[in-house]
């Protein structure tokens, strides 16, 4: 039995039921579903309160879409002839809710490029100009593709052909191998790999259907998806220090709510660990999170994206994927180790191996008959959207998701630097009087600033997030993201601050700085580290005193 396993009790979910309520009520140790120790306020985990206001109103959930054989001339199912329709009972899996078209229209119309991309897009620019930046704001792994994967890549080049929709069976094996060494038995059939895990995302909030609720805060891309397939997002606090995961008290009373004006909510994403605050939910609050979801009828979206980046882990031993694998699970643990027959997984290589531009990434679906009937679902979507991942990509991810001991080295590394350097930057927002989150995973941090609202107000004419990044970004070159992007009030003075992309400008400075014993030492890091300490500490003067920077450029 694995570290998860043992550590987690398991929520054995009845059968589906029909209507809104895929997955059964079930018992399980250790707290009430909405009381416990849950906290009932509502709190981002970074120091400042917020309210249970659901997202913006759209249509009804999208279309799921219907199984069947792709277009591009691959096998709908798994690849190996299995007709998934054929395990599931008629009425198994609810119809997906009707889309309100005029609804959805006009939610297409208000999706605007993502804050990441744009704010991305926005520091480039200015780089064209001539302008230093500090770049912030993007949620990029920012270091060098291994020598081991582009040869792999390079070796899969003339696979040119479709493949199955779910994916080529060496990746999927791979895949199910990944999840069985962190404590979560996989079968063949329950991976689907897609042309990253955004896209999987989508497909499986189609396939589910009706509104999602999503953490507040929570990475921008889960509320603007909802949108777009014609649904309502519902953005439910976290409890106080724990990203990623609405608090279990007030998303019973939010889907409640909701009912009650006739809003269907049908599925819950949590992230694992998290984005924006980088911390991580504790276990009991996950197993109240799994009991909320049984009981309400919930799918639980988890996506564990970053959950091989828990800073904790970087002692584990190095090239040891079992170990690793065993560490990750007891310090993440994932919500399918206490309701699988609820819970859809979700992962990729773009952050823990830096493969942002591969667009590969796998789910894991759901034991049981949801789990079969989901799948058939995703990868009717899929077969209409994408019809296959690119073949080079997935024998290379395939490869990658193997763990040989070359690439658990280079995580470890990774690993390593994306902690020194996320606590370094911490500790600097810290110090000019910001409330911080001690970053536990990954290369995020979620300061605010609203211990020095008011001289942020009085010097700057700073009121909002958005107000602040954009001060930051016109006058001193620096990109960040306001916590609204993610859903978090707007009058709240917090941040999406990225670390990732502070390692250098050349491929052979982010080499070096992974190897480095010391790399905060390294000059060029040193370097943007002293020209952080000077923005804030400018940022924060008081009134007149003091001196004041130039503009960039």
């Amino acid at each position: 039995m694995s570290m998860a396993e043992s550590a987690m009790p398991t929520i054995e979910s009845g059968a589906p039921s029909g209507g809104d309520a895929p997955c059964g009520s079930g018992n399980v140790s250790g707290g009430d579903a909405s009381g416990g120790d849950a906290a009932s306020g509502g709190d981002t985990g970074s120091g400042g309160d917020v309210s249970g206001a659901s997202g913006g109103d759209a249509g009804s959930g999208g279309d799921a879409g219907s199984g069947g054989d792709a277009a591009s001339g691959g096998d709908a199912g798994s690849g190996d002839g299995a007709d998934p329709k054929a395990a599931m009972p008629d009425g198994a899996f609810p119809a997906a809710a009707a889309p309100d078209e005029v609804g959805r229209s006009d939610a297409v119309a208000s999706i605007a490029v993502s804050a990441t991309l744009a704010a991305n897009e926005a520091l480039a620019s200015k780089r064209r100009a001539g302008i230093p930046v500090l770049p912030l704001a993007f949620g990029e792994a920012g270091l060098p593709v291994h020598a081991a994967l582009r040869e792999a890549l390079a070796a899969a080049a003339g696979r040119g052909g479709y493949g199955p929709v779910a994916g080529l069976t060496p990746l999927r094996e791979a895949g199910a191998g990944y999840w069985q060494r962190r404590g979560l038995p996989t079968q063949l059939e329950q991976v689907v790999c897609g042309p990253g895990s955004k896209p999987l995302l989508f497909g499986l909030l189609m396939a589910i259907g009706g509104d999602v609720a999503v953490p507040k805060p929570s990475w921008v891309s889960y509320a603007a998806q909802a949108t777009l397939m014609g649904a309502q997002p519902h953005f439910v606090p976290t409890p106080p220090g724990e990203g990623g995961i609405p608090d279990p008290y007030l998303l019973t009373k939010t889907v409640k709510a909701a009912r009650a004006a006739g809003r269907r909510i049908r599925s819950v994403v949590v992230t694992l660990p998290d984005n924006p605050t980088g911390t991580i939910a504790r276990q009991s609050t996950m197993r109240r999170l799994c009991m909320t979801a049984a009981e309400l009828g919930l799918t639980i979206i988890s996506d564990e994206i970053y959950r091989d980046l828990v800073h904790d882990l970087v002692n584990a031993s190095a090239g040891d994927a079992l170990a690793t694998a065993a560490a990750a699970a007891a310090a993440a643990p994932s919500p399918a180790t206490i309701a699988p027959d609820c819970t859809v997984v979700t992962t990729a290589l773009s952050k823990s191996l830096a493969l942002g531009g591969w667009r590969t990434g796998i789910a894991r679906l759901p034991d049981g008959r949801h789990g079969v009937a989901l799948r058939d679902r995703l990868l009717g979507i899929a077969s209409e959207v994408w019809s296959t991942p690119p073949g080079p990509v997935q024998q290379a991810a395939a490869y990658a998701f193997n763990e040989p001991q070359v690439l658990t080295d280079r995580v470890s590394a990774s690993r390593r630097l994306h902690s020194q350097m996320a606590r370094a930057v911490a500790a600097r927002f810290t110090s000019v009087g910001a409330q911080v989150p001690f970053p536990q995973a990954a290369f995020y941090l979620y300061p605010d600033f609203g211990p020095v609202r008011e001289q942020l107000r009085l010097t700057h004419g700073v009121n909002t997030s958005a107000d602040l990044s954009a001060l930051l970004l016109d006058r001193y070159g620096i990109g960040v993201l306001p916590g609204s992007a993610f859903g978090d009030d707007s009058p709240a003075l917090r941040l999406r601050v990225a670390t990732g992309m502070l390692y250098g400008n050349t491929e052979h400075e982010r080499e070096a700085a992974l190897s480095a014993s010391e790399p905060l030492a390294l000059p060029w890091i040193a370097s943007t580290l002293t020209r952080l300490d000077e923005v804030l500490e400018d940022l924060t003067l008081s009134g007149s005193s003091g001196r004041r920077m130039p503009r960039p450029g």
